[in-house]
């Protein structure tokens, strides 16, 4: 039990700042805004260290079960913490465009951030690094039809039918993802995965802390409802410290797909040093699937709930960027292997979207 313990310091700290979050919230209404600034980024570190707990659970269970289980589990977890903190964020910032713009910010994270920089540093270590590309093409496509019927199409819908297409968007994105399910779990399974004869793989040390499964589920329950508690304590204090300033709701967007992303990150770096690119793949492209298939139907759930129409449609510039993106994804992920100029390419359009961000544009 202590070695435990010992091993989620971190996240015990993170539960200890929510308890202590809780009892102080009342009397730190009044406090300054940059009090209220310091205050959130407290709350965003313990965030970080809840769903970085989780991501190591997920990804202790992802390596017994292999891939494509693996990766997918991997993939979930972080849609979990990214819905539970996205649900509660939204509903306290009361802006109807904070859905669209982190779920956008989350997709050119996971493939122009993620898949881009594992890439390039997997490309300057290991040269050519191979795939299994039926993966990469079946992302890809279910991606580009996600995007576009969830994020496109309802600019074009008008207010008097939103309720309408918003129900047929929840009932199909979730027959997309059952279809997908079955086929990555079942007769297609081979798609999601590859074999490296030539590499090595050191057997993973035993851990005496964790010798089954239900432990580490039991931790990652506790990570999500120590995640959910911080995000609470997190949209107050996000209130109280940008009362009165001109921040675009795109630097909030991409503070909450930044936090489901973050562990995502690092497994996937460790996955392009270790010339597993497959791993990066399944990471990368399946991160940016679940969120669209996923977040879509659970925020348009709770719209139809509340009676109130969320701004899902991506504005004509999200709009381009997301089809170069995915379009740049297809055309680098069709042969098998990526390289470091592959990579340097999608870092780059995650430079203009973080550029476009911080003028306000995107």
């Amino acid at each position: 039990m202590k070695s435990i313990l010992l091993s989620e310091k971190f996240l015990l700290l993170a539960c200890a700042i929510a308890v202590a979050g809780y009892l102080v919230d009342a009397r730190l209404a009044e406090v300054g805004r940059l009090a209220g600034l310091a205050e959130t980024g407290v709350f965003i570190a313990a965030i970080l260290a809840a769903s970085l707990s989780v991501a190591r659970h997920a990804e202790r269970i992802a390596r017994k079960v292999g891939d494509p289980y693996g990766s997918m589990i991997l993939t979930l977890s972080a849609v979990v913490v990214e819905v539970i903190v996205l649900a509660i964020v939204s509903s306290k910032a009361g802006s109807p465009t904070l859905v669209r713009d982190s779920i956008y910010s989350a997709v050119m994270l996971d493939i122009n951030g993620i898949l881009g920089v594992a890439a390039l540093i997997g490309g300057f270590k290991h040269g050519e690094q191979s795939y299994n590309d039926d993966s990469a093409r079946t992302y890809s496509v279910m991606i580009l039809t996600a995007v576009a019927v969830s994020m496109v199409i309802p600019e074009l819908v008008p207010d008097a039918n939103w309720r309408a297409y918003s129900s047929f968007t929840i009932v199909a994105m979730l027959l997309l993802y059952g279809v997908f399910l079955r086929m990555q779990t079942g007769p297609h399974s081979y798609f999601f995965s590859y074999s490296y004869p030539d590499k090595k793989i050191r057997p993973p040390s035993p851990d005496s802390a964790y010798p089954n499964r239900r432990q580490s589920v039991v931790v990652m329950a506790v990570g999500i409802a120590a995640v959910g508690a911080l995000a609470e304590l997190m949209s107050h204090s996000l209130n109280r410290g940008l009362a009165g300033m001109d921040i675009p709701m795109g630097l909030v967007a991409l503070v909450v797909a930044g936090i489901s992303a973050a562990p995502e990150m690092l497994t996937a770096l460790r996955a392009a040093l270790a010339n597993r690119m497959q791993s990066v793949v399944n990471i990368a492209l399946g991160a940016s699937l679940s969120t669209v298939i996923l977040t879509v139907p659970a925020m348009e759930a709770m719209a139809l709930f509340t009676g109130q129409r969320i701004d899902i449609a991506l504005t004509p510039l999200q709009t381009l960027m997301m089809l170069v993106t995915l379009l740049v994804a297809a055309i680098n992920l069709n042969d098998g292997q990526t390289n470091a100029i592959e990579g340097m390419t999608h870092f780059v359009l995650f430079g203009a979207f973080l550029m476009l961000l911080g003028l306000g544009l995107s």
